[in-house]
């Protein structure tokens, strides 16, 4: 009995073994040992829930605000939809606010870049991969200036030099907290396979004019190999638009 209980269980661990290995080896890299990211994904939503556009950030994750940070991060909307809901005129949803729509993104990479391309407006970043500091004596942008860097198989995009910008779409849950960030804000992203679909997506907010330290939020994205056959929709802004905010003109 001994015999077969000791045999039983080496064969469980050679399964363990075996299964473990199996998921490293479905893990995908780049011809330089990189993992390598490419493909169609899901936005980043909290594991085992939805989440995107209005429910993107916790408030109980959220560094104490400093003396003053509450105002600059609660902007009261006002009335004009230019500024309530600027995306209405064409203008940019901004970085992370695109990003964590419910939309599709597709990630090709190769050596030298990391692209993401969200389905939402569109949205386009190249992030570098060959450890160059971010760029000096260019304007903000909405979307900032992101670099990249490898951690062992942790990809590190840090992204600096943004316009201020609103957060996330959190005024469409409570209109009364029209979230923004300042200019100082600063973003790190970390990606890592969890398994061959599914990646590890940690987001950490600095904005040290409003907050008293970072603070971080993890979620994951999942792998759709079946979006490869459509890609990705187009997504353009409305041309000779007669109706802005719902206000037609002639």
């Amino acid at each position: 009995m001994k015999a077969i209980a000791s045999i039983t269980i080496l064969a469980c661990l050679a399964l363990a073994l075996s299964a473990n290995g199996q998921q490293g080896q479905k893990i995908p890299r780049t011809p330089e040992g990189k993992p390598d990211f490419s493909g169609f994904w899901g936005n980043p939503t909290r594991p085992g829930q939805r989440g995107g556009g209005a429910l993107t950030f916790s408030k109980e994750k959220m560094a104490p605000f400093k003396p003053g940070g509450e105002a600059l991060f609660y902007e009261p909307r006002t009335g004009d939809p230019r500024h309530d809901e600027p995306r209405a005129f064409c203008m940019p949803s901004g970085f992370p606010s695109g990003f964590f729509g419910p939309y599709p993104i597709q990630i090709v990479q190769n050596k030298d870049y990391l692209v993401m391309v969200t389905e939402f407006q569109r949205i386009t970043r190249l992030i570098p991969l060959d450890g160059r500091p971010h760029q000096k004596g260019v304007e903000p942008t909405y979307f900032g200036d992101p670099v990249g860097r490898w951690e062992g198989d942790t990809l590190v995009i840090d992204t600096r030099n943004f316009k201020r910008w609103s957060l996330d779409d959190y005024y469409y849950q409570n209109p009364k907290e029209y979230r923004m960030h300042t200019d100082a804000f600063h973003t790190t992203e970390r990606l890592r396979f969890v398994d061959g679909s599914t990646i590890s997506y940690q987001f950490t907010v600095d904005d040290p004019n409003i907050f008293t330290k970072p603070w971080s939020e993890d979620f994951e994205m999942k792998l759709h190999p079946e979006w490869n056959a459509t890609g990705l929709y187009e997504f353009v802004c409305e041309e000779n638009n007669r109706c802005p905010g719902g206000n037609c003109r002639k």
